[in-house]
């Protein structure tokens, strides 16, 4: 896994990814070679109107899951915004999302992939 230097860009582009929540972690974001994502926005809403559902949100780097949220439970009809401040992700790296129950959850996130290549 290498750490591509973002000063000496090749392009940069806004992207916006979204994701229904499922059962087992998966990816909403990676890090491509020679990319680095600038993760700016992570929401996670809760389309069921009479439940609340837990959602658990991790940085997967090197075969290691690093938790940002675990468990965090979202109110029947609300949303969760995830990120304070924006997160790298360095070439290799996943966001990956879990939830307790499938399809009831769904994410958006948005940031720009910056590749040296």
């Amino acid at each position: 896994m290498a750490n591509p230097n973002i000063v000496n860009v090749t392009s940069i582009y806004g992207t916006t990814w979204v994701q229904a929540v499922g059962t087992s972690a998966t990816a909403i974001v990676t890090a491509a070679s020679s990319t680095v994502v600038k993760l700016d926005a992570l929401y996670v809403g809760n389309i069921d109107t009479s439940a609340s559902y837990k959602i658990t949100v991790d940085l997967y780097r090197s075969s290691v899951a690093y938790n940002i949220l675990y468990q965090v439970s979202i109110p029947a009809g609300a949303g969760l915004d995830v990120l304070s401040k924006s997160i790298y992700l360095q070439e290799g790296d996943t966001l990956r999302l879990t939830a307790d129950t499938a399809s009831k959850l769904q994410a958006v996130a948005s940031g720009e992939v910056i590749s040296s290549a």
